[in-house]
C-alpha cells in the first residue's frame, strides 16, 4: 500500500450536526450510508404507494434496454448483486410475469408487455421527479464531483484490498 501523497486528517467521530467546516473529518461511510438509505427510503416509498418495488423496476428496464432479450438467469446474475438476497430477482421476475407485465417467449427470452412498457414508462416518470427533489440544490457539476470522488474512493480501497 502506498503511503498518502497529503497530510492525513484525523477522523472525528461521526457527527449528524457536523458543520461544513468539519466535513474533512467525518467518516464517509457514516455519511454515504445515510445518503443510501435516505434516498432508497424516498424511492421505495414512492413507488410502493402506486404497488410497485424498485427491483421490479430494476427489471422492467434491464428487459428493455439491450438489443437481444435477456433470459430469466441473464436477469437474476446481472441485478441480483443490487438485490436484498440471492433469491430476490427471481421472485421479481415471476411477479412481473403474474402481473403481465412480462412475457417468455419460446427461446426463454423475457419481453415486456404492453403493460409492462406503460408501467415502465410511468415509473421513469416517477423516478425522474424523484430525482429532481434528491438533487434540489445541486448542480449537475457538483454531482458529477460527488460521484468522482466515491468513484475514487471504492477505487482506493480496491486496490489496497489487492495490494
Amino acid at each position: 500500500m502506498n503511503p498518502p501523497t497529503d497530510t492525513a486528517t484525523d477522523q472525528a467521530p461521526a457527527d449528524p450536526d457536523a458543520t461544513d467546516g468539519m466535513l474533512a473529518t467525518q467518516p464517509v461511510g457514516y455519511w454515504s450510508g445515510l445518503a443510501h438509505e435516505a434516498v432508497t427510503r424516498h424511492l421505495r416509498d414512492a413507488m410502493a404507494r402506486i404497488d410497485v418495488t424498485q427491483p421490479q423496476y430494476w427489471v422492467l428496464n434491464r428487459v428493455n434496454g439491450g438489443p437481444l432479450a435477456p433470459s430469466r438467469e441473464e436477469i437474476v446474475i446481472q441485478l441480483t448483486p443490487l438485490a436484498d438476497g440471492p433469491h430476490e430477482m427471481g421472485r421479481v421476475v415471476d411477479q412481473l410475469i403474474h402481473r403481465g407485465w412480462l412475457r417468455i417467449d419460446a427461446e426463454h427470452r423475457l419481453h415486456l408487455t404492453d403493460a409492462g412498457e406503460a408501467a415502465r414508462v410511468r415509473l421513469r416518470e416517477l423516478v425522474t421527479e424523484l430525482r429532481a427533489v434528491v438533487h434540489k440544490g445541486i448542480s449537475d457539476e457538483e454531482y458529477v464531483a460527488a460521484l468522482t470522488v466515491l468513484r475514487r474512493m471504492v477505487a482506493n480501497v480496491e486496490d489496497a484490498r489487492d495490494s
